[in-house]
């Protein structure tokens, strides 16, 4: 699974922020989840792109910071775009309509089928949020749920939960709901162990539990019938059959008595 081809036509926007260290974390943040473009504009600080603060923040996400666009107005950084989204956590009484986030990226996701052009979402300055002219530019208003007894997050937050949802609106678009990326599951392509291979640790397993004292074959009990389907659930691979074999051969016969009487059996 590869990244949507649609995430090249998604912007994210900050307007007026203050701080090197949240332009830095949210280039990390768009980069995470698959994006490129971040436009900033009229920064406090406008050689942000090389501050020591933004680069520690952005990480390995620097080259994001180092091509960002910077603007001097929002209407300027929104040229080309067919729908902009304000985010804000209230909505105004003459600004655009109001949506939850994950609406807001499930429409977002339809319209960037169906027309051509960008998709924005615009943030605010951090102390403040966007001002009502701001909101006016865009389309549409889109809100993070959020506790009513703390409702501000950092601006960084805010745009790593809305290039989330972003991202996994994309990802359902093209059939992907709920899965991974193939490097998230760099071990589930283990081949599992062969029958003979379980069969030979359990009878390894038997007899170093006969060795340490748990296991009685005179009186076995449950152990053995306990210990198979424990271990039948997690579908052993060769590689742990041999981490088990090596415990196994541990408790039956420690290292320091085995050192230097190792032989081919």
């Amino acid at each position: 699974m590869d990244i949507p081809q649609l995430a090249s036509r998604m912007r994210f926007v900050l307007c007026e922020p203050a701080h090197p260290g949240n332009i830095g974390s949210a280039a990390r943040a768009i980069k995470t989840m698959g994006f490129r473009d971040l436009r900033v504009v009229a920064p406090r600080e406008p050689g942000y792109r090389t501050h020591e603060e933004a680069v520690a923040y952005a990480t390995s996400s620097v080259d994001v910071l180092e091509a960002s666009r910077m603007h001097d107005t929002l209407a300027e950084a929104l040229e080309g775009v067919t729908f902009a989204w304000a985010l804000t956590g209230y909505d105004r009484e003459f600004g655009p309509p109001m949506s939850p986030l994950r609406p807001a990226a499930e429409r977002s996701v339809a319209w960037l089928d169906e027309v051509e052009g960008d998709i924005a979402f615009v943030f605010g300055t951090e102390r403040s949020g966007m001002t009502n002219e701001e909101v006016m530019l865009c389309q549409g208003c889109a809100a993070i749920a959020a506790d009513p007894a703390s409702p501000s997050l950092n601006l960084a937050q805010a745009v790593q939960i809305t290039a989330y949802e972003m991202h996994m609106a994309l990802m359902a678009a093209e059939g992907h709901e709920g899965e991974l990326y193939d490097w998230q599951s760099r071990f589930e392509h283990e081949q599992p162990a062969s029958v003979e291979a379980v069969e030979g640790f359990f009878r390894h397993w038997e007899e170093a539990m006969t060795a340490c004292g748990v296991h009685d074959p005179a009186n076995p009990k449950f152990l053995m019938p306990i210990t198979r389907r424990l271990f039948g659930r997690s579908g052993l691979t060769q590689t742990e059959i041999d981490l088990l074999r090596g415990i196994c051969a541990a408790i039956i016969r420690p290292k320091r008595e085995r050192k230097g009487s190792k032989t081919g059996a």
